[in-house]
């Protein structure tokens, strides 16, 4: 069976709201309004750097690197208050770990939060890798951290699941299968994006995993 590596934001868990709280943190000590959650949320995908810049862009400030520092002290001191794990994901580790098949985490997330995060939720033991966006030179859609994460598993072919563009692009990449969850944070819609299997429910990617 081929090892699971799955995305985390908006594929594992919903971490919007957490997210969305520690960038209006930042705002507010510009002076600057919130933001609503569903801009917030489009800014999602791409790493920490990239979601604060978008933060900043859209309340017409400048981009600095004490702001990201700034998001990041503000996060990592409450990453998983109003985070959860999507319905039927902890069913499906626990299957998977059961039948004794790999998996792993490949994210754009810094991987000591991510590591927070998927241990305060109670979800870390059952991960063999954990690879985050300053583990390799390089993020996501490059794929060398989905295959660095591959190769943490033992080198076999894995099965990529992930929520967004950004994720169906570094599993090409990477020339690995690519699990398509409809739910999570993606921008557009599933008929534009290539993968190899579609679900909504995670039982069905159980069933898919299983018999890959």
């Amino acid at each position: 069976m081929k090892p699971v590596i799955f995305d985390l934001d908006g594929t594992l868990i919903d971490s919007a709201p957490d997210l969305h709280a520690a960038a209006n943190k930042v705002l507010a000590t510009f002076d600057a309004r919130a933001l609503p959650m569903e801009l917030v949320v489009s800014f999602i995908g791409n790493g920490v750097h990239k979601l604060v810049e978008r933060c900043l862009l859209a309340s017409k400030l400048p981009v600095t690197s004490d702001a990201v520092e700034m998001f990041m002290a503000f996060y990592e001191a409450d990453s998983f208050t109003l985070t959860r794990p999507y319905e039927g994901i902890l069913e499906c580790l626990q299957t998977l770990h059961y039948r004794g098949m790999k998996i792993g985490v490949c994210t754009n997330k810094p991987v000591g939060p991510a590591r927070t995060i998927l241990d305060g939720l109670k979800m870390l033991p059952y991960f063999d890798a954990v690879i985050g966006g300053d583990s390799c030179s390089t993020m996501k859609p490059d794929p060398a951290p989905l295959l660095l994460c591959a190769e943490e598993l033992g080198g076999i072919d894995p099965i990529y699941v992930g929520d967004s563009e950004t994720d169906a692009a570094t599993a090409t990449n990477a020339d690995v299968t690519f699990a398509l969850f409809s739910g999570g944070y993606r921008k557009s819609p599933t008929d534009n994006i290539d993968y190899d299997f579609l679900f909504e429910d995670f039982t069905k990617l159980t069933e898919f995993a299983i018999k890959s």
